[in-house]
């Protein structure tokens, strides 16, 4: 294996955290570098597509960041998008993510998801990006993560939507005119409204 190729692959899997075939697709890299590398334990593969340097640490977000990766179209939302802006006592035993709902469902042998279809504005919506450690994380808004949890209440339950709105608001770290427009995207106004009114 010529080095300078293989130096390139490895480099490119630290600065992304999370190695994809198509990553070196992009780089003009011949995916068989990504065996090869296994093969010589310098690189470990998670599950089909997803490749990371062993031991390599990406912190609490190590799970978020391996299911963007898996699902590129995908969006983390509720419960982990909750846990990720900190304002649940919620500890998801699954990665929910949001897709289009015309997408087929994502496959995994190693990452639980829970896959929540959404359409439209509602999916398009509210979708902030991070950059952590080299990796992407695309997650949903706290505001559009609160007006989702009233729209998804029985899936997750209201008790769980009510904390969301109670400690976005108490944190602070939303605005009422955010929670308003996202409540009005997922046709959740008259649901969120009484609590919302609760809060003020």
């Amino acid at each position: 294996m010529n080095k300078t190729q293989k130096e390139q692959v490895l480099l490119l899997a630290k600065k992304k955290g999370v190695l994809r075939p198509k990553d070196l697709d992009i780089k003009g890299l011949a995916r068989e570098y990504l065996n090869r590398l296994c093969k010589e334990g310098l690189l470990e593969r998670r599950e089909r597509g997803i490749y990371v340097i062993p031991k390599l640490d990406l912190g609490e977000y190590q799970q978020l960041i391996e299911a963007c990766k898996k699902v590129p179209s995908g969006i983390i939302c509720l419960l982990s998008a909750l846990q990720f802006h900190e304002v649940t006592t919620q500890s998801p035993h699954k990665i929910w993510m949001a897709v289009k709902n015309n997408m087929r469902a994502p496959k995994s042998t190693t990452l639980p998801l829970h896959i929540i279809r959404y359409s439209g504005k509602a999916f398009e919506s509210g979708i902030e990006t991070y950059n952590i450690k080299g990796a992407t994380l695309r997650v949903y808004s706290l505001a559009k993560t609160v007006a989702d949890c009233f729209k998804h209440r029985n899936k997750i339950g209201i008790d769980v939507a009510i904390e969301a709105l109670r400690e976005s608001r108490r944190t602070k770290k939303c605005s009422i005119d955010d929670l308003w427009f996202h409540a009005k995207i997922c046709r959740v106004s008259n649901v969120i409204k009484p609590y919302m009114e609760m809060l003020t």
